[in-house]
Order: C-alpha cells, then sequence, then structure tokens
C-alpha cells in the first residue's frame, strides 16, 4: 500500500481536487468513497495512484462554512483564520447578505472584518460608512478603503499577515483587484488550476486557495460572488445569541426562553430604534428587522 502523505486542499469541483503539500507541490486527487469528500482548506491524506492521488482520510477541521441554495445546503470552505467581507460604495450592497456572513462566521468562531471599497466615491461611500454605523458600534472592525489608489491598503494587509482569509462580495466590488494586488501570479495558478481540472469553467464557480508571499504563511481564500450562507445548520434560538448587538441585550428578558419578537417584557425590543447616544445598547431597526426574518427562516426550516 502506497505510503500516506499530508497535504491541504487549495481547490476542488465536484470529485476532483488540488491537493498541496508541504513543500508546495500539487497533485490533482479524488476522494476515496463518499465519506471523504472535501472542501478547500481541508488537510487530508492521501496516497499516490499513478499520476494522480487517492484521499483517504479528511482530518477533524477546526470551523466549516457552508452555503446554500433553493434547494440544498452544502459545505464549501474549511480551516479559516478570518473571513473578509468587501463590499463598495457602488454597487449598494445586501443588509442580508452581509448579514448572514457574519452570523455565519460568528457560529463557526471565526474572525471577521468588514472593508468597504471604492473610497473614492465621496457621497455614495460616505452613504454606505453610514450604513455600516451599527457593525462599528458592535465592535466590528470596518475598514475603509480605496483598492485603486491604494487608500487604507496597508491596514488591510496588515489584517491578513500571517492568516488565511475567505473572501467574500458581490460582484463589481473589486475582489479581482485585490486578489491581483496580493497575488502577483494569480493568473498563472488559475491556468494551471483549470488544465489539472481540465476545464476552464471550474475556475469560475470553484473556491480557490492563494498564497500571498513565498514562504506560504498568508493566505487569500476567493469564493466566487457573495456566497449565501448555508444557516440551516442554527436553531432558530440561538440567533440572537450570534448577533453581537441584539447578544448585548440578552438576560433582560421576562420569559426565559424569549424569542424577542412579540413577547411582553423583552428586554431586547426596548432597545430597538434607540439613539445611540442615549442608549448604549440600542439596536438598529434594520438590524432588528434582519433578526426577525431569519429567525422566522431558521423556524421554517426542514427537519432532517
Amino acid at each position: 500500500m502506497s505510503e500516506r502523505r499530508t497535504g491541504r486542499v487549495v481547490t476542488a469541483h465536484g470529485r476532483h481536487c488540488l491537493v498541496e503539500s508541504d513543500n508546495g507541490q500539487r497533485v490533482l486527487c479524488h476522494p476515496r468513497g463518499k465519506k471523504n469528500a472535501v472542501v478547500v482548506g481541508d488537510t487530508v491524506q492521501w496516497t499516490r495512484s499513478g499520476d494522480e492521488g487517492l484521499i483517504e482520510q479528511v482530518d477533524p477541521r477546526r470551523n466549516l462554512l457552508y452555503r446554500q441554495d433553493e434547494l440544498r445546503t452544502k459545505s464549501f470552505a474549511a480551516n479559516v483564520d478570518q473571513v473578509l467581507v468587501l463590499l463598495a460604495a457602488d454597487p449598494v450592497y445586501s443588509d442580508m447578505q452581509l448579514a448572514r456572513a457574519l452570523i455565519a462566521a460568528e457560529a463557526a468562531q471565526i474572525d471577521a472584518v468588514v472593508a468597504l471599497n471604492k473610497h473614492d466615491l465621496r457621497e455614495a461611500f460616505d452613504s454606505a460608512w453610514s450604513r455600516l454605523a451599527p457593525l462599528r458600534r458592535m465592535g466590528l472592525s470596518v475598514l475603509a478603503v480605496g483598492l485603486r489608489d491604494g487608500h487604507g491598503l496597508d491596514e488591510l494587509v496588515a489584517r491578513l499577515r500571517g492568516r488565511s482569509t475567505l473572501v467574500l462580495g458581490p460582484s463589481g466590488v473589486g475582489k479581482s483587484t485585490l486578489v491581483n494586488q496580493l497575488v502577483p501570479d494569480a493568473g498563472a495558478q488559475t491556468g494551471e488550476v483549470s488544465q489539472a481540472l481540465n476545464s476552464g469553467r471550474h475556475t469560475t464557480t470553484s473556491t480557490t486557495w492563494y498564497w500571498t508571499d513565498p514562504s506560504r504563511t498568508t493566505a487569500l481564500i476567493d469564493s466566487p460572488g457573495f456566497q449565501s450562507f448555508g444557516l440551516f445548520h442554527i436553531d432558530a434560538t440561538e440567533l440572537a445569541g450570534l448577533m453581537p448587538d441584539l447578544r448585548a441585550a440578552l438576560g433582560q428578558c421576562r420569559f426565559y426562553n424569549c424569542t424577542h419578537r412579540h413577547e411582553p417584557g423583552c428586554g431586547v425590543r426596548t432597545h430597538v430604534g434607540a439613539d445611540p447616544a442615549d442608549d448604549p445598547l440600542a439596536i438598529d431597526e434594520t438590524r432588528y428587522r434582519l433578526y426577525t426574518e431569519l429567525f422566522d427562516e431558521l423556524a421554517a426550516k426542514p427537519a432532517y
């Protein structure tokens, strides 16, 4: 039997994936059996099979993130150190997509940072920055950047250094600009992935792990589009505890099983819409509306 080797999954599509060894070499691998399904970021044990490899085991994961569509929920990234949600002054971002990403990161105990790009679009930028005020008040790191002129880039790079960061964001916000600035050979790496998987279309839909430095201590994990994060592994009653602004007001309700939606004596709803200057526990009305919509979604989720 071939010797087992340890590697990291750097991209995956269906039952094809590239596994990178400690010396940086990459091998096309296939999972042995359905139980060994892999996602980008997985550490795996694999064996040689001709010019390719077989994944024999997926090592325990530190964390796991899910995406979902109308039909199913599917895992897509593991073992990341932080999530970077890249937004822009234009196009206008979705409060719901942003909230889902932050809740998913919180549930997986992954640090999150938000960066707002296109600093030069002053009026649009000021409007978007104002909308992010509730996140800054609850202690989330929100950075102002201009990727084309370098504004705030040093601070962003400092936040990325030495960590593996999953980069998310809708189309048009500058994700490709960021990856190309920090990963000079990203195009070449993408071409290698395409050739290895034998299809260019794989690279447009696959999450991909890039190293930004020769010593391979800092990584960007680029994921296509703004993933609709799957939250169905979260119980509706856990949701408030995963939103820091609501969590700060927990423990003040009359009923121990309060859902913070309609019960009398709710200690959370008393802070909704309050002026932050007068109430340190003020909860933004938009954030509360997102909570109620997500609570209803999770409460109605299908049984597994």
